[in-house]
């Protein structure tokens, strides 16, 4: 594979090769130039708009890789996103285009699922409710289950989600599972119980999400209302899964036990929010994936097929 040394790969997100040179020396010493301005925050849109014109390969987190983007960056022949979801992507847009979209499934999928695990046992055992009320001078002795015996409820059952329930199961949980892209013999071979939405939310004492959005959240008012009483939420996938709205109510009317967010609609999460005064809530800065480990994985991930597109070859990992 060679690629000509005039290619420039412009990197948006503050977390590439953070914890590894080595996805970056793999871009620098296949030729493809990796340029990036800032190493504590991510490009502010206008000036991606800007700089993109001079770049052959995107890699992205966050950022909003709009029709409007690609149409400012007439040398662009890859758009790469340093991790797993691309919903921040118009794929549709690219394809148009004739732009690949690279990704880098599976690289962070430990690194969720175990921080999805210390959300469950977080809200439960209420050990953040408990390190602020002691830093403000309190003592407090909070109670909360234990998780051996109740059932925890998977929605979404691809890698992540089949990790959550392995922890679960070793912790003596029941597990039930909603993935309607996986046959239900799949589920059982998982060690879990297939079921349909509604009855998982019924039924399930923690319920986890491990699914991209699809346009209006999938757990609104009704839905939430529809989980058990009692129940506690965890969200380290993607913020629009959940009516925040609707969520924070339930926490306040005692509807739900507590919940624990790692992803939100609008990040970072602006102040005065209607999530940030609900009771029994964990917030977390969107950094499940952040593991050295992860980090090193995905961007060597993005960074090899950025190489096989600029050298002409078909990439491993393409989206859509």
């Amino acid at each position: 594979m060679s690629t000509p040394a005039t290619r420039t790969t412009l990197i948006t997100t503050p977390t590439f090769a953070r914890h590894s040179p080595d996805p970056w020396t793999l871009l620098a010493d296949g030729g493809a130039g990796p340029v990036r301005p800032y190493d504590d925050r991510a490009m502010p849109y206008d000036e991606l708009l800007v700089r993109i014109a001079g770049a052959d390969a995107l890699v992205a987190g966050m950022d909003p890789v709009t029709a409007e983007v690609m149409d400012a960056a007439p040398r662009l022949k890859v758009i790469a996103k340093h991790g797993v979801g691309t919903d921040t992507i118009d794929v549709a847009a690219a394809r148009e285009r004739g732009i690949p979209v690279v990704f880098a499934p599976g690289s962070n999928s430990r690194a969720v699922a175990e921080y999805t695990f210390g959300l469950v046992l977080d809200a439960a055992r209420r050990i953040s409710a408990s390190h602020t009320a002691v830093t403000g001078g309190g003592w407090p002795k909070l109670f909360g289950p234990e998780l051996h015996g109740r059932t925890l409820g998977v929605v979404g059952l691809g890698r992540i989600g089949r990790l959550v329930a392995g922890y679960a199961r070793a912790f003596g949980m029941n597990v039930l599972a909603h993935d309607p892209y996986v046959p239900d013999d799949a589920v059982r071979a998982a060690d879990a119980e297939p079921v349909v939405l509604d009855a998982l939310l019924a039924r399930a004492d923690v319920v986890t999400l491990h699914l991209p959005p699809a346009g209006a959240p999938l757990l609104d008012a009704a839905r939430l209302a529809a989980m058990k009483p009692g129940a506690i939420l965890v969200n380290a996938a993607r913020g629009g899964l959940v009516d925040d709205t609707a969520l924070a109510a339930a926490l306040r009317s005692g509807h739900l036990a507590a919940a624990a967010l790692d992803a939100f609609a609008v990040e970072p999460l602006p102040a005065g929010h209607v999530l940030r005064t609900a009771p029994r809530l964990t917030l977390t800065s969107h950094m499940a994936a952040c593991t050295p480990e992860a980090n090193r994985a995905m961007g060597l991930m993005v960074a090899e097929d950025v190489l096989r597109v600029l050298a002409g070859e078909s990439p491993r990992h393409a989206a859509g």
